[in-house]
């Protein structure tokens, strides 16, 4: 995973848990605009999400920002 893709993942869950607590549910669209400007990337992600780690649709930000550090 790129550098970039960690950072933005990661500065998303800390956006989204300051909000809405520590059980708040994300999904890989989460990283992206509504519109697809970035599709390299939107694959990188939705490659690590599903293939790699064979995650549900929505996962605790939590969870997600754990793997990515790891």
């Amino acid at each position: 995973m790129t550098s970039a893709l960690k950072d933005k993942i990661i500065e998303v869950c800390d956006k989204k848990i300051a909000q809405k607590g520590t059980n708040v549910g994300i999904s890989f669209y989460a990283f992206f605009k509504n519109k697809n400007d970035n599709p390299e990337l939107l694959m990188e992600a939705a490659t690590w999400w599903i293939k790699t780690h064979q995650l549900d649709h929505f996962e605790k930000a939590v969870k997600i920002k754990e793997l990515v550090q790891d």
